[in-house]
Formats: C-alpha cells, structure tokens, sequence
C-alpha cells in the first residue's frame, strides 16, 4: 500500500493518476474526496457527518467517522487480499488519522507520503479549481502532517506530479 497524505489542493491526486501510470503493476486508487461524496447529502452539511466551513475549516461527526473506519477496513481487507491499493488522504486528526490506518492496517506493508506544498500555491490551485472553500488548502497545508511519521515526502510546489510520482515508485518497486 501507498498512503498519500496531505492537505486540499496539495496535488495528492494529480501524484496518484501518475503513480497508476509508472508502476510496473495495476493499482487501484482511493481517495478521501471519493469517500465524501459517496455519502448521502444529508450527512456532507451536518454535524454527525462532516462540515466545511466558510473560512474553509472542516469538521467531522461520529457517523461520519463511523463511515471512515468501515472504509478504512474494507481498503485494508483488498490489500489483504493481494490488491495493490494507493490512498489519497486528509489527515485532519493528525497523529490520530495515522493511527486509524495503523490499527487498520495491522501488519501490511506501507509507504507513508507526505505531500507538501507551499500554502500559497496551494491557495492557488483551490482558486483555480473552483469546487473547493477558500480558506481550506491553506489551512490545512501544514496542519495535516504535524506529528505525522513519513517514510519520504515529495513537494508539489516546485515539481510535477509526473516527477514526484516517479520518486514515490522507486521507493516502491527499487
């Protein structure tokens, strides 16, 4: 497994549609925002679900770690079953969201990538694409990896997807 991490508009997407491309193996992709809008509407402007705020805080409920947690285990239940699985995450708890992937986890093997870059870019970029709340790439550009242990990172800021993607399947494949 392959967990990518880091905040809106970070280019963890863009990272992920090119490690599908280099590795010499198919891997399926998971993404957070993927998760989200797979839950019912009711549940993505609710306190029990998860909430965006104006100035682009996010804050979730118990149902919707509830829904993260049976998520997380059916990811984790593929990889076990021999499926090469990359995540695409926000980790918005800290070392508390790395954790819930620990626990999940158990003993499979995983990369653990920080994706970084540099808040103003990144502000950029959630501008650019127009289906984000302003406020949440910046608030969320180095909130995200505090207290976070990585095996590498890679920064979006200056280097292409294609380029930081490449450095993440070395690492995988050698």
């Amino acid at each position: 497994m392959i967990i990518l991490n880091g905040g809106s508009s970070s280019g963890k997407s863009g990272i992920v549609r090119c490690l599908q491309a280099v590795l010499p193996d198919p891997w399926l992709a998971f993404g957070v925002d993927s998760f989200v809008a797979s839950m019912p509407a009711s549940m993505q402007a609710s306190d029990a679900g998860i909430e965006i705020a104006a100035d682009g805080g996010v804050s979730v409920g118990a149902e919707f770690r509830a829904l993260e947690a049976a998520w997380t285990e059916g990811i984790a239940a593929m990889a076990r079953a021999g499926a090469r699985v990359i995540v695409d995450d926000v980790f918005l708890g800290g070392p508390d969201s790395q954790q819930r992937w620990r626990k999940a986890l158990g003993d499979l093997g995983v990369l653990w990538v920080g994706v970084r870059c540099e808040s103003a870019i990144a502000a950029g970029r959630e501008v650019a694409r127009g289906d984000r709340v302003r406020g949440m790439a910046a608030a969320q550009a180095e909130a995200v990896h505090e207290g976070i242990t990585y095996d590498m990172e890679v920064d979006t800021a200056h280097t292409e997807s294609l380029v930081c993607a490449r450095a993440v399947a070395t690492r995988v494949v050698g």
